[in-house]
């Protein structure tokens, strides 16, 4: 290989060196008196142009070099990662509560380090939400130390729901809580950017919290079931969007939206119905948008505006009292 290089460099010596020489003779003749061309010149030239070449092709050869270091990384990495995304998954279908608890943890860490598998990481931690629950430990369905893991998700996805510009926020992600059962939970002061959905979940129990709440996109709670729980959106606020609890169930639950602000946002109870509840939007202030109680029924629950502000919205109440606006 290396005689091959030099018989190369040499060629391409020669070749330069005539070419130079060519060049320079060209411009003497130009010239009055003519003055013959130096060798000195055109060897110091020939020179200093095939050191202009190696140093480009020196370059090049660093630039590949580099190129190819950081592509037998960017693998090496990807690599681990995969294995530690498998490594977390299987953790989370262990037996035993500790071990699961360890999953959610290494997934949430993964989720932070692996942002373009994000959502994927977050897409586990919501199926594991999703996955049939039985909160209550004297039926034979419940499983040990099972509300723990789930009360260790909620809290560990509400961490990471901050402002779009913290470092490993994930409140653009989506949310598909799908069928899942909460019997509490804190989403204080969260935000919510992407897609949320809690289509026929269940609030079963206990307090969920969305206090103080920022929610910038659609927000489903279709067939949702509010049943013995309190939940809490007591100033959330909703810009833009769709809000839709079309076809929810109240019953025996209290869901407050006190001193909530709806801004251009559409607002929809189409269908739901409200037995044995309270619903209170007192202090609520609904700034455009629209908001609706089409077809809803009261059976023995109660809905609430004391001091709510329509500003603009275009409301269609059905069975639900009219407030007076203010």
């Amino acid at each position: 290989m290396a005689p091959l290089v030099l018989l190369v460099a040499a060629a391409l010596s020669f070749v330069l060196y005539h070419l130079v020489y060519d060049l320079l003779d060209q411009a003497a003749r130009s010239q009055r008196p003519y003055k013959p061309v130096n060798s000195n010149d055109v060897i110091k030239t020939t020179v200093t142009v095939l050191t202009l070449i190696g140093a480009v092709l020196a370059g090049i050869y660093a630039y590949r070099k580099q190129l190819l270091a950081e592509g037998d990384a960017h693998r090496s990495d990807a690599s681990q990662l995969a294995e530690r995304y498998t490594a977390a998954a299987e953790q989370l279908g262990h037996g035993q509560a500790a071990v699961r608890l360890a999953g959610v943890y290494a997934l949430a860490r993964l989720a932070d380090d692996w942002e373009e598998q994000r959502q994927v990481c977050i897409d586990v931690l919501c199926a594991y939400l999703r996955m049939p629950y039985q909160p209550d430990p004297t039926h034979p369905g419940h499983k040990e130390g099972e509300r723990e893991v789930r009360h260790t998700i909620i809290p560990t996805i509400g961490d990471h729901l901050q402002q779009p510009d913290a470092p490993t926020s994930w409140c653009a992600n989506s949310f598909d809580f799908t069928g899942a059962t909460f019997d509490g939970g804190n989403f204080s002061g969260r935000h919510f950017i992407g897609k949320v959905t809690f289509y026929q979940a269940t609030f079963s129990s206990g307090v969920v919290v969305f206090h103080n709440a920022t929610f910038g996109g659609d927000i489903n709670f279709i067939a949702t079931k509010f049943s013995g729980s309190t939940v809490h959106f007591d100033e959330v606020k909703f810009s833009g969007g769709t809000i839709n609890f079309n076809g929810a169930k109240f019953s025996r639950s209290n869901v407050r939206f006190m001193f909530a602000k709806f801004s251009d946002s559409t607002v929809s109870f189409d269908m739901a119905e409200i037995s044995g509840g309270m619903l209170r939007f007192d202090h609520a202030e609904f700034i455009g948008g629209s908001v609706s109680f089409s077809r809803a029924t009261l059976g023995g629950g109660t809905v609430h505006f004391d001091g709510a502000t329509l500003g603009g919205a275009a409301i269609t109440w059905g069975p639900v009292p009219r407030p007076t606006a203010t």
